[in-house]
């Protein structure tokens, strides 16, 4: 099969991708147009492999998508601006990408006929207090981020509805691991408390989240892709939740920091309290995550510890500027 992988050199992109050519004989196009999260260096360790290539462009660019689907078999749909609170501060670029660009993408993949797979989020349900969101839970986002991914799935299930397109929707919860741009909460405070910075948390840091480890939400993307049925959506959750409190304190105790550190800051607005996901759906296809979160955040603290030549360069650059525009602060090193 050969695969055009949109957002592939992105944090779950790159990761699905090195799984897809490590496990498989696929040939993988990466159409990605590197904004500040999209780096070439995650897909260094992949650059050289024959059966992959890599083209640099939007999605809601119809010329770029159609130089990349040429003789494809499979669109997998990973580009996305993913940060709830640039969204808030920014939403254009989140309807820009999420709606135009998700349509563009339905439209070239109707006129090659080709099996549409699009990557979603747990929060286009919103919060819950209690229970597991199911694949029937009505959509109810909080944010601009969440908003626009819920309708670019409802565009995607329009097409297979109207079209005929052969659809799938995965939507994942929180993930973690290698390769994740710092301004989310596990690799900010992995890199902060290394670095001995502030470890910003937000509001009294008991929103919990279904904490899934990227390499397992690249194995439930791909079986959905295999075994999913077209027009059906599939949760992909996690094993384990947590409160965010409790995860910074464990990143504390493993990178060998201090809990003084910890910085109770503001909360967002709308900021969800829990999310859970039932995977029941895709577990009858046959897939199980396999990472429980006391494993998985042992690995991606060691992983960030041992490649700083991939953040070194973030932690240098415009980051810092949005770091201290967001939290106020300015970073020490």
């Amino acid at each position: 099969m050969k695969i055009l992988v949109c957002g592939g050199a992105g944090f779950i992109g790159s990761n699905f991708v090195r799984q897809r050519l490590g496990t498989t004989d696929d040939e993988v196009v990466v159409l990605d147009k590197l904004t500040y999260a999209g780096r070439r260096e995650s897909l260094r360790d992949v650059e050289t492999d024959p059966r992959f290539s890599f083209i640099h462009g939007a999605i809601e660019d119809p010329d770029a998508v159609a130089q990349a689907i040429a003789g494809v078999q499979a669109v997998v749909n990973f580009a996305a601006e993913t940060h709830v609170d640039r969204s808030i501060a920014e939403p254009d670029a989140f309807v820009r990408t999420h709606a135009l660009g998700t349509y563009v993408l339905l439209e070239a993949a109707r006129a090659h006929g080709v099996r549409y797979v699009q990557v979603s989020t747990d929060e286009v349900y919103g919060s819950i207090e209690q229970g597991s969101f199911t694949e029937s839970s009505p959509l109810d986002p909080s944010s601009p981020y969440s908003a626009t991914k819920a309708g670019a799935d409802l565009l995607v299930a329009s097409y297979q509805r109207t079209f005929g397109l052969e659809t799938l929707i995965c939507r994942g919860s929180n993930n973690y691991g290698p390769y994740q741009y710092p301004e989310k909460l596990i690799p900010l405070m992995v890199l902060n408390a290394l670095a001995g910075d502030r470890l910003p948390v937000y509001g009294d840091g008991r929103n919990v989240r279904n904490w899934l480890f990227v390499e397992d939400f690249a194995s439930g993307i791909a079986h959905v892709l295999a075994h999913g049925l077209p027009g059906e959506t599939y949760n992909v959750g996690g094993p384990d939740e947590s409160d965010n409190i409790s995860v910074v304190r464990r990143i504390i105790e493993l990178c060998g920091a201090d809990e003084s550190l910890i910085d109770y800051v503001s909360d967002r607005p709308g900021h969800d309290r829990r999310y859970s996901l039932g995977s029941e759906k895709v577990a009858a296809l046959g897939w199980r995550a396999q990472t429980r979160f006391d494993d998985g955040i042992e690995r991606t603290v060691s992983w960030y510890r041992d490649n700083g030549w991939w953040w070194e360069p973030i932690r240098s650059g415009a980051y810092r500027e949005y770091y201290a525009k967001q939290y106020g602060t300015a970073l020490l090193q």
